[in-house]
């Protein structure tokens, strides 16, 4: 039996021959074996191509200033396996986890032995430690798509689905409908449904409809606007309220805001209006946008890996300006649309650094292999880097003063980008 957690992460990866494998049969057969009952007194569970984490921080900081007990679970991790584990806003420390894997792998190999992947595995963990917290509230982040994700074990008091866009299509569908459909299915009977898009796929309105799921609109059932420099205005029939910005900055992040409180108003529990304040401004997710200053230089951090989120990038390059020149640091997943990813920022970018990512074994790609996916596009003949390290080292030699660099692609790429910043290199 594994000791650290180091060992257990080892060994959970070689229990199924397959990264991804869609279904809920297995992994509910060992939640049955486990016992496993509802994570918290409510639960809301998070889907969407892109803003699901940053929806998740947010709904776990506003509910938080409000006093309650939550349990947030999220991925990828950036830096540290504990990172897809909060309780009551500490991450899971290495004995907990430790002890829901052995949990888990008890019931797993007991006959007849059911593999599990390595993100079903960590959802039964995540699960386990919540059940043991107690919690008021359990946030629970899909990992792919919805209607066949592990989290999807959990009947939400209400589902959340933040976008939906181009992604995963292997796994998905190769359209937003599609997609939609995948995404909708974390969806129950007759309890709230959160969009935060203003015009979504059919599909999900349509499941909605078929389930009796209440659907909440961006742009119908509730409406968020700028107010001047440093608020915005949050509105419903009946109620509204003046926020401070988010911390957080993108442009797409004033709607991931108004996406997280109108899941906690769909609770119907009293939320004190300071809360909503507080949590807005002082919510935080790694990676997403995180800004250094390294010798004048800003130098931006984001996980974001495909065009729409690209998109998104854009708009905020174009909406904060640096005062010199602008260089990105690209290092993307071998499934990725890199060619879509680079024309949404190609009027952003006036430098391009490509960069390999080894780290990220079978679905990783050598500088040259990733290059050359992207011939034609604005990032032909751009510097080829064996890391992002090595990319991020020659672009600061590039840079001057006053100059951004943004580094993005993936999580694998923050990750790199962030050892290499906190390390002081």
């Amino acid at each position: 039996m594994p000791r650290t957690l180091a060992d257990w992460l080892d060994y959970i990866e070689r229990q199924h021959p397959r990264e991804v494998e869609m279904g809920l049969e297995r992994v509910r057969a060992v939640a049955g074996r486990m016992r496993l009952g509802r994570p918290a007194r409510r639960v809301i569970t998070v889907a969407g191509t892109n803003g699901k984490g940053s929806t998740v921080a947010f709904v776990e900081a506003i509910a938080r200033v409000a006093g309650w007990r939550v349990g947030a679970y999220t991925s990828p991790h950036l830096l540290a396996y504990n990172e897809r584990v909060r309780i009551d806003g500490c991450d899971a420390d290495d004995a907990a986890l430790v002890e829901a894997f052995a949990a888990v792998e008890a019931a797993r190999s007991s006959a007849p032995a059911l593999p599990l992947t390595y993100f079903e595995f960590g959802t039964l963990a995540a699960l386990w430690l919540f059940a043991r917290a107690p919690l008021d509230l359990a946030l629970l982040e899909v990992g792919l798509g919805g209607r066949l994700d592990a989290t999807n074990l959990v009947d939400a008091d209400v589902a959340v689905v933040t976008t939906v866009d181009l992604d995963h299509q292997d796994w998905l569908g190769d359209d937003r409908e599609a997609i939609g459909r995948e995404k909708v299915g974390i969806a129950r009977a007759w309890k709230p449904l959160v969009l935060g898009e203003d015009d979504p796929p059919s599909s999900v309105l349509g499941h909605a409809y078929a389930i009796g799921a209440s659907a909440i609109r961006a742009g119908s059932d509730f409406f968020f606007e700028p107010v001047d420099a440093a608020h915005w205005r949050w509105r419903e029939v009946g109620y509204e309220i003046e926020l401070p910005n988010p911390r957080l900055s993108a442009p797409a992040q004033l709607r991931n805001a108004a996406t997280a409180i109108a899941a906690l108003r769909a609770l119907r529990r009293p939320l004190p209006k300071a809360a909503l304040a507080q949590g807005v401004a002082s919510a935080h997710a790694p990676g997403r946008l995180q800004a250094f200053v390294r010798d004048g230089v800003e130098i931006v951090v984001d996980v974001g890996h495909n065009p729409q989120a690209a998109r998104e990038l854009a708009a905020w390059l174009h909406g904060a300006p640096a005062h010199g020149r602008t260089h990105a640091v690209y290092a993307a997943l071998a499934d990725k649309d890199m060619a879509g990813v680079v024309a949404a920022l190609d009027d952003a970018v006036d430098a391009w650094h490509l960069a390999g990512l080894p780290q990220a074994g079978a679905r990783g790609l050598d500088a040259d292999a990733f290059a050359a996916r992207l011939a034609g596009t604005a990032a032909d003949g751009a510097a080829r880097h064996a890391g992002v390290a090595e990319a991020l080292a020659a672009a600061r030699a590039q840079a001057r003063a006053g100059d951004r660099i943004l580094v993005f692609g993936s999580f694998h790429t923050a990750a790199a980008a962030l050892v290499a910043l906190q390390g002081g290199h």
